[in-house]
């Protein structure tokens, strides 16, 4: 690998389902062409928060990883999502991604960890993936600053930096200051990691910061905006960053900002069936559909994003 190999802007993908709640797989690999087959994206990030990875079953992700891999080829990287509770089982879905093609895994932190974590605890369930799959490049998951416990102390990061393994950190920490704190001691520790901003609502402030790309599902329904503000950021043509701001900043607002909490998939699904991109917008249990607040604020936010 070189050392920028897993820079770069990677769409976090929905995984489309039937009515009866299982999985269209066509649906599933012509979204994933619509928004990863273009111009300026890295690749593509499955089996994430945004394609449900928490309901799916151990066949399903590892399914989804070799429809990726068909769809999208040689000529776009496959980051595959790594969540479990158990950290044994954890490892097995990394061998799973890493024997159905996946680049890279991304390791997700047992939801028990919002209650309580220490470093030991990450550090335990970070080898347990990286023995199973040894030489397999990981991303890191910065948790959400609201998820309990989760995120990671600046002294579980400066211990996770410590796997060679390692390539990239998704920040998802939806905290422009602690951004900014996490790729500062990156930086200083492991400059060849890839920081990469993904936090949908405040992506402008965070490229501005400084950023090495992003694995974001807004990138699902408005792709090439998302790589045009990462170049103009890049080129510091911050009119033209501004103006992709704006256009950007309805949808993000409307699907991760609005209350409640926790609804971004449902409300992604809606967004890229009223688009044509995928035929259902149905959400496994026990998240439910969009109701009709959020189809009347969501509708107002694509023809805001002029979609």
């Amino acid at each position: 690998m070189k050392p920028k190999t897993f820079h770069g802007i990677y769409p976090s993908t929905v995984l489309p389902m039937r009515g009866d709640y299982s999985v269209d797989w066509e649906s599933y690999a012509r979204h994933t062409a619509h928004c990863v087959l273009r111009d300026g994206m890295a690749g593509v990030l499955i089996n994430g928060h945004a394609g449900e990875n928490y309901v799916m079953t151990r066949a399903e992700k590892k399914r989804a990883v070799e429809v990726s891999v068909a769809t999208v080829g040689a000529s776009r990287l496959v980051v595959a999502g790594v969540n479990a509770e158990s950290s044994l089982e954890a490892a097995e879905e990394a061998r799973d991604a890493k024997a159905a093609g996946a680049d890279a895994v991304m390791v997700f932190l047992p939801n028990s960890f919002a209650l309580a974590h220490t470093t030991a605890m990450s550090m335990l369930h970070h080898r347990a993936v990286a023995d199973a799959v040894p030489d397999l490049p990981m991303f890191l998951f910065q948790a959400h600053h609201a998820a309990g416990r989760m995120a990671f102390t600046a002294e579980t990061l400066d211990a996770l930096l410590d796997i060679p393994e390692v390539v990239g950190i998704k920040e998802g920490g939806w905290e422009v200051d602690s951004y900014d704190d996490v790729r500062r001691r990156v930086r200083a520790k492991r400059p060849d990691v890839a920081v990469c901003a993904s936090g949908d609502e405040h992506l402008f402030a965070c490229y501005v910061h400084g950023s090495d790309g992003s694995l974001v599902s807004l990138a699902d329904i408005l792709p090439d905006e998302i790589v045009a503000l990462d170049a103009a950021v890049r080129a510091n043509d911050l009119p033209a960053a501004r103006a992709l701001h704006e256009k950007l900043e309805p949808l993000a607002e409307a699907i991760y900002g609005a209350p409640p909490g926790g609804r971004a998939t449902a409300r992604l699904k809606f967004c890229l069936r009223e688009m044509g991109v995928i035929p259902d917008a149905t959400v496994r249990l026990p998240q439910p559909p969009v109701d009709a607040a959020e189809v009347a604020m969501l509708r107002a936010a694509l023809r805001a994003s002029g979609l």
